[in-house]
């Protein structure tokens, strides 16, 4: 598995389920819709008064499973990483690769409380259970950065 074989793999995914953890120290789990950059940072929207909201903007710790939920297929990816809220330019170059993938995006950006989180990676496991031995691969944000293969 490439860096670039990742990057495919996530990219292939609509959709992921996304955990933070509330101020009582429970874990509350979200499907949300994501766009990936080429630096595996995922980018996604909500509302303000969402559970996921409030609990990344009081602890901005994330994690998501990618893939998986079809039938006869046996990979995943675990993403652990950190989240914040972007600005300016580099809120809408993000938008922008959003917009690509979720055209209606455009208009729920016009809800009073809409606002957008981008998860830069700490840690991610790739898993194929298809061949045996299975295939686990497990890259950190240091391997994840630039054009280096696994």
């Amino acid at each position: 598995m490439t860096r670039a074989d990742l990057l495919l793999f996530i990219r292939a995914h609509v959709y992921a389920v996304q955990a933070s953890v509330a101020a009582s120290g429970t874990p509350q789990a979200a499907v949300v819709g994501i766009v990936v950059t080429d630096d595996f940072e995922i980018f996604f929207d909500t509302m303000d008064d969402s559970r996921k909201a409030l609990n990344l903007r009081r602890s901005p710790g994330i994690a998501f499973v990618i893939g998986g939920t079809h039938a006869g297929d046996d990979r995943t990816v675990q993403y652990e990483g950190i989240a914040d809220e972007p600005r300016g330019n580099e809120l809408e170059r993000l938008k922008a690769l959003y917009f690509d993938r979720f055209p209606d995006g455009r208009e729920r950006q016009r809800l009073p409380g809409c606002l957008y989180f981008r998860v830069r990676p700490v840690w991610i496991r790739y898993s194929n259970f298809t061949p045996s031995p299975p295939e686990i691969v497990e890259l950190t944000s240091e391997q994840l950065r630039g054009s280096a293969s696994t």
